[in-house]
């Protein structure tokens, strides 16, 4: 009898693990496909299973993934990277397996496509305009007014997004994504969009219930980095609804449902406004958070929806989680960091976990590169859960000498 087996498409260098070790617990054989598995510490391990192969190239996946189903019984095929979810789709579709919608997922990876469907469907989005060049980003400001959130049409992580409050920052950042420094996904467009202000929410989601709704702490403006995390989000009733409400109506605009997807909010003067629909698990802390607070695993039955089986989504119990990313406050050489084994022992402390080493040049993005590291707390009521986080986080501290005159320069 042969083995069954998942293959993912590319890793995660956050959540892949997890996905790893929740095929092992389903009795599944998870194979990795990727076009550098470098990238992805963890499938250095010599009990994972890896194969090179060009993941940009449909050809050359469904070649290699025929080559592997001749020799394992191919139960699903995933990914947790948002970047090749379409192309999982249409690989599930050619061997008639599980899976999302390659159309919908693609038009969703769309910023401007997404937000054309979403002011379709009449769902409450930030005024918006599509630009590739200075003069269009320029144009498009003046009509909607200063200021206004400039980021790629196409891209992850908040990679290249800036709120800009002035002309000079229009320019200066209008100059930084055409230029060349930053690194396209795809052809160079910008979105121009408004600055929606108010608390920000996100809400899970698989398949067609809305499994909670969190809200996020963000860093200092320009950029819009996640500093903290609450899940769930204290919310009234009909702030729930609402939120569940919108997000409903958002796969319905998307042809949505099949499924995990996350969608973000901003709470403003007229109400829950959608900033964007991610047609993936939330990445970070995300799933971690969901399964402390309700014991729903997400990325486990995820993938029994992939591979053919009955998910459960109830709940097993109601706490409150919370999370801290640790964010440098300079540009340098990290001297040390510490205080990791200390903060994982403080009492209703889940997960403390450092993605830097010491020695390691820190030069801030302003997107998810700049996390050094987390810390994540449970507890039955949020004000246990705020108490032991920031008791946990207090124990914990870095150096960071900034780079020479010169090398800033440069």
């Amino acid at each position: 009898m042969r083995r069954r087996a998942l293959i993912m498409i590319e890793g995660h260098r956050r959540i892949g693990p997890l996905f790893i070790e929740a095929a092992r617990r389903l009795g599944v054989h998870t194979i990795t496909l990727s076009a550098d598995p470098a990238h992805y510490d963890y499938l250095s391990s010599a009990s994972i299973e890896v194969v090179r192969v060009d993941t940009n190239n449909l050809d050359a996946l469904i070649h290699e993934c025929s080559r592997l189903r001749a020799i394992y019984d191919i139960a699903g095929i995933t990914a947790a990277e948002e970047e090749v979810y379409a192309t999982v789709g249409k690989l599930c579709r050619h061997f008639d397996l599980p899976g999302p919608n390659p159309e919908s997922v693609e038009r969703c990876c769309d910023k401007f496509v997404q937000r054309q469907l979403l002011a379709e469907a009449g769902v409450p989005i930030p005024a918006y305009r599509l630009a590739t060049n200075p003069t269009d980003v320029e144009r498009s400001a003046a009509e909607i007014g200063l200021p206004v959130v400039l980021k790629p049409a196409v891209g992850t992580g908040s990679s290249g997004v800036r709120l800009c409050r002035n002309v000079d920052e229009l320019a200066e950042h209008t100059i930084y994504l055409l230029d060349g420094k930053h690194i396209w996904l795809s052809p160079p467009r910008i979105l121009v969009e408004e600055f929606a202000q108010g608390p920000y929410y996100w809400a899970d989601i698989m398949g067609n219930e809305v499994i909670g709704i969190g809200i996020a702490e963000l860093g200092p403006l320009p950029h819009f980095i996640v500093r903290g995390a609450i899940f769930p989000a204290p919310l009234t009733d009909d702030q729930h609804k609402r939120i569940v409400v919108i997000s409903l109506s958002c796969l319905r605009a998307l042809g949505l449902g099949w499924g995990p997807a996350t969608i973000q909010l901003r709470w403003t003067r007229r109400g829950p406004v959608v900033i964007e629909v991610n047609p993936r698990l939330g990445g970070g802390t995300n799933p971690q958070r969901v399964q402390l607070a309700y014991g729903i695993d997400l990325i486990t039955e995820h993938i029994k929806l992939v591979i053919g089986d009955e998910w459960d989504l109830r709940r097993r119990h109601s706490h409150t989680t919370a999370t801290r990313n640790l964010l440098p406050d300079r540009d340098g050489i990290l001297d040390w960091i510490e205080g990791d084994s200390r903060a994982a022992a403080v009492p209703g402390v889940a997960e403390v976990k450092f993605y830097v080493e010491p020695k390691t040049p820190i030069v801030r993005k302003g997107d998810f590169t700049d996390l050094m590291g987390h810390v994540i707390a449970t507890a039955p009521s949020l004000a246990q859960t705020q108490a032991i986080l920031q008791r946990a986080v207090d124990l914990i501290d870095w150096a960071i000498t900034p780079f020479p005159p010169a090398a800033e320069k440069e």
